[in-house]
């Protein structure tokens, strides 16, 4: 099981989040939500060990992460929001480093990285330098990255970037089949209906709080919403988004 206890972050004066907790169990997806500047990245960035709590502890199996933190980061793929790679190696190579940075056994890791390429339609390219890789393939790249190890917990944060659909339709499948595994999935994203269909539950954070904490159906019935995405609008956007929409069409046409 995976737990956040109270972890809290402060920039100078300035707190990121504060006393953010909730658990994770195996076989559980997590559904991480929030507009910008709530606290989503600060809060994936702490979960993946990349960066120091003010306050508060991340445990994994009842274990403080920070104790034993390499151990614990070889247990973790992590598809990042932004696609920091480097492009002047080929697909394949990328793969390859990744691979051998996580001590993977080579013969099995050429293998992995040819059944992965081929899932992910990216044969083809695998030696085409990643400068020539449009968004959605470098996005593909990073999400075989995450897998090469077998990790234990997978860390998802704006993850459909750049997706087609068919491979939007292969993620969301691929993280219900690793949930299915016993596997632990946080998902970061903005596109609620995605993480509506494949969260067992979500946190909501509005202004480095948790606005919401359960399930979709607790959050929908507590709230007595229809979808998740109303669950969102009340709790978090306090803007007649619909309003403006129309005021903008209006002044389109000025």
């Amino acid at each position: 099981m995976l737990e956040a206890r109270n972890l809290t972050k402060y920039y100078a004066a300035t707190p990121a989040i504060r006393d953010v907790s909730f658990t994770l169990a195996p076989g559980a997806v997590l559904g991480l939500l929030g507009p910008n500047g709530s606290g989503k990245s600060t809060t994936v960035s702490i979960l993946t060990g990349l960066l120091d709590a003010s306050g508060g502890r991340v445990y994994l199996d009842g274990r403080d992460t920070a104790e034993r933190l390499i151990d614990y980061k070889a247990r973790i793929g992590y598809v990042p929001e932004e696609a920091h790679l480097y492009s002047h190696l080929t697909g394949a190579e990328y793969l390859i480093l990744i691979g051998r940075l996580r001590s993977l056994p080579e013969g099995p890791l050429r293998r992995k990285i040819g059944e992965f390429l081929e899932v992910f339609g990216l044969t083809d390219d695998q030696h085409a330098p990643m400068t020539a890789y449009s968004k959605g393939m470098r996005q593909k790249i990073l999400i075989a990255a995450a897998l090469l190890h077998n990790p234990k917990i997978l860390v998802l944060d704006e993850p459909n970037s750049g997706l087609d659909v068919t491979s939007s339709l292969l993620l969301r499948s691929l993280v219900q089949a690793l949930a299915a595994e016993g596997r632990m999935v946080i998902y970061s994203s903005h596109v609620l209906a995605i993480v509506e269909q494949v969260a067992t539950d979500v946190v909501i954070l509005n202004d480095g709080r948790i606005a919401a904490h359960g399930s979709v159906a607790e959050l929908r019935q507590m709230l007595e919403l229809p979808s998740l995405e109303q669950v969102f609008r009340r709790l978090v956007v306090h803007d007649d988004v619909d309003g403006l929409a129309r005021h903008l069409v209006e002044v389109m046409k000025r």
